[in-house]
């Protein structure tokens, strides 16, 4: 008998299994991640996540479609508009996947979130989010509890997919947020141990404290009870994509051999 009808949805896993093997799958199946930030990254990576077979998967983001992320984030739809992020993309994974397990948690991650986020434990957590206290926050508690993370760096003001790169955080470069991130985490005594996907692309940008400069004129209102209005930055579908789906597909090998 195939995996696929044991799983009890006929073969939509067939290739994966065909790939990978049968066990490989039986592990994914059995594999709980966490996504914090739903966004144009993260989207992907769930989208990623589900289409392999993962059996649980926790959603947290506490934003709403709204129609300026259509043009990158793949749960932003004309009928998608108004709903809560997590909803979206839960909606989508049941789609893919009715016998994956969904969690949706509308929260902003921050320093007083965390233990909530990660309680119980994941077997990895992927961190797409674009905002830097948060995620240091998140990144920070996950090294406290010893849980694998996947960090996305910045994806956005890209255009080149072959400078997209894969490295720990302390190795990265030309990325401006990584390089703030890794300041403050060194400053917490953090060494290796975080991998990330970040972009070697030259930008004019210089990451500064969340929210938007006095001078900026174009700014994302945010909706929830966190964060605070955001610079509008240009991005690609593509290039957000790519981060997402290559966040996904490391996700996908750690599992296996963990």
């Amino acid at each position: 008998m195939s995996f696929g009808k044991e799983y009890g949805i006929m073969d939509r896993f067939l290739r994966i299994e065909r790939l990978l093997g049968r066990e490989a799958l039986a592990t994914l199946k059995n594999s709980m991640v966490t996504v914090v930030g739903l966004g144009a990254v993260g989207g992907y990576a769930v989208e990623g996540l589900a289409r392999a077979g993962v059996g649980r998967l926790r959603l947290v983001d506490f934003d709403r479609v709204s129609t300026h992320n259509i043009n990158r984030q793949i749960s932003a739809l004309e009928s998608t508009v108004g709903m809560q992020k997590t909803s979206a993309v839960a909606l989508r994974v049941a789609q893919i996947n009715p016998s994956c397990k969904v969690e949706a948690l509308d929260l902003f991650a921050d320093k007083e979130t965390v233990e909530v986020i990660l309680e119980p434990k994941p077997d990895l957590l992927i961190d797409a989010i674009d905002s830097l206290n948060p995620k240091f926050a998140l990144l920070l508690a996950t090294a406290d509890l010893d849980i694998p993370v996947l960090s996305s760096m910045g994806a956005a003001l890209r255009t080149d997919p072959l400078q997209i790169k894969v490295a720990d955080l302390l190795h990265t470069r030309k990325c401006p947020l990584a390089r703030r991130l890794r300041k403050k985490l060194r400053k917490q005594g953090m060494g290796e141990g975080i991998t990330c996907v970040y972009s070697e692309e030259d930008v004019d940008f210089e990451y500064k404290e969340d929210g938007m400069d006095k001078d900026d004129n174009v700014v994302v209102p945010k909706y929830g009870i966190g964060g605070r209005p955001r610079r509008v930055l240009g991005s690609l579908p593509t290039l957000t994509g790519i981060f997402g789906l290559i966040l996904a597909n490391i996700a996908i090998q750690k599992l296996i051999e963990k």
